[in-house]
């Protein structure tokens, strides 16, 4: 039988579809698709790059590849927290550039339904609602569910990755 590599995209697509990598800042809970994730790391030296905007704290060497590295509280306009031993990294892929998530905790993998996803409510008109999707429900829990490509408007994203060429 011969399978195509668009046979297999497709088929992962479909394996992955409903996952979502939780994880705490503050006392929400928020969720990303598990697409965008490449790993989880412990906490790492950050080295900071010179004007670079606050919530981008620095860049991590991880494994010969240079990551900047973006502290969520500060991107959400959440005050600035100490770092704790629960304290880690996210690297996910966007835009084929891999970019490090600075959380407080990493929770669990969850399989949220769609019919567990609804429409975030369009009365906030904070800027860091903008970052937010859907959000999920599973029993009385709410997952506020972020989108990847908006954690980075297309200026700060050529921005950000103009210092790693």
């Amino acid at each position: 039988m011969d399978v195509s590599n668009e046979d297999l995209v497709e088929s992962s697509e479909e394996t992955l579809k409903g996952k979502f990598l939780t994880f705490q800042v503050g006392k929400e809970t928020y969720g990303i698709e598990i697409g965008y994730v490449i790993e989880i790391v412990g906490l790492q030296p950050l080295t900071e790059m010179p004007e670079m905007p606050e919530y981008i704290r620095g860049i991590i060497n991880l494994r010969g590849r240079i990551i900047p590295v973006m502290d969520v509280r500060l991107r959400f306009k959440m005050p600035w927290k100490e770092y704790d031993d629960r304290t880690c990294i996210i690297v996910i892929n966007m835009n084929d550039v891999s970019i490090g998530l600075v959380i407080d905790s990493v929770s669990d993998v969850l399989n949220i339904n769609d019919d567990e996803i609804v429409k975030k409510p369009e009365m906030s008109t904070k800027e860091n609602s903008r970052y937010i999707s859907r959000i999920g429900r599973i029993g009385d829990q709410v997952i506020l569910l972020i989108d990847c490509e908006r954690l980075l408007s297309a200026e700060e994203y050529a921005d950000v990755t103009a210092h790693l060429a």
